[in-house]
């Protein structure tokens, strides 16, 4: 599960960095969009990489699943009859609510793919002018879909601050100090990542990009 989460991770800091290049202008984010379609060539004929990233990217998020299900059947299957009487387990909110997050931000998924990938639900829709579809997306008018995006990165946040802790743990921090440290990383890093994704949205919102 810590390794298909770090997958995940690291092409959500890596779709960050792209996003931002809205800040540069049209010219400059529609150009990445159009090279994203290139990586490859010649080697690799059309859209090919994006293809195999979406391949992998799907067996990370099949396999950060079956993890997690496995998970907790070994959970249940451990204690099969219930406590009578169980004491409040001490725990954060990102930690309570792993398993909520993960449906809410697989559903958020199939509706981003839908509005900025395949275009069926954007106001614009057409591939070949990304830069549009973002500002169509975010404009003032649709300020629910802002909402709606805000409330998912915030999940995103919430469960990659447990996630990223719960996974230095499994890959070998024990101590302490290294816990204290691992849960200053983990919460600083989905700050930065969730500051970094709501940037483009509110600055659509706001008027500071059109």
């Amino acid at each position: 599960m810590a390794v298909t989460g770090i997958v995940l991770v690291l092409f959500l800091v890596a779709h960050m960095l792209g996003n931002l290049k809205m800040f540069a202008g049209q010219t400059s984010f529609d150009h990445y969009a159009h090279w994203l379609r290139e990586i490859g060539a010649p080697v690799l004929p059309g859209v090919w990489f994006l293809w195999i990233m979406r391949v992998g990217l799907l067996a990370a998020v099949l396999g950060h699943i079956a993890a997690a299900t496995a998970l907790a059947r070994r959970a249940r299957a451990a204690r099969p009859v219930r406590y009578a009487h169980r004491r409040k387990v001490q725990g954060s909110y990102a930690a309570r609510t792993m398993r909520w997050g993960g449906v809410i931000i697989l559903l958020f998924v199939v509706y981003h793919l839908l509005d900025l990938t395949t275009g069926t639900l954007n106001p614009v829709g057409d591939p070949s002018r990304p830069y549009a579809n973002v500002v169509a997306d975010f404009a003032p008018a649709r300020w629910y879909v802002t909402l709606f995006y805000t409330l998912a990165i915030v999940t995103v946040g919430f469960h990659l601050r447990h996630g990223l802790f719960s996974a230095l743990r499994s890959l070998g921090q024990q101590t302490p100090r290294g816990e204290r440290r691992a849960r200053l990383v983990a919460l600083l890093f989905s700050v930065a990542l969730c500051a970094g994704y709501l940037a483009v949205p509110f600055a659509v919102l706001t008027g500071l990009v059109d």
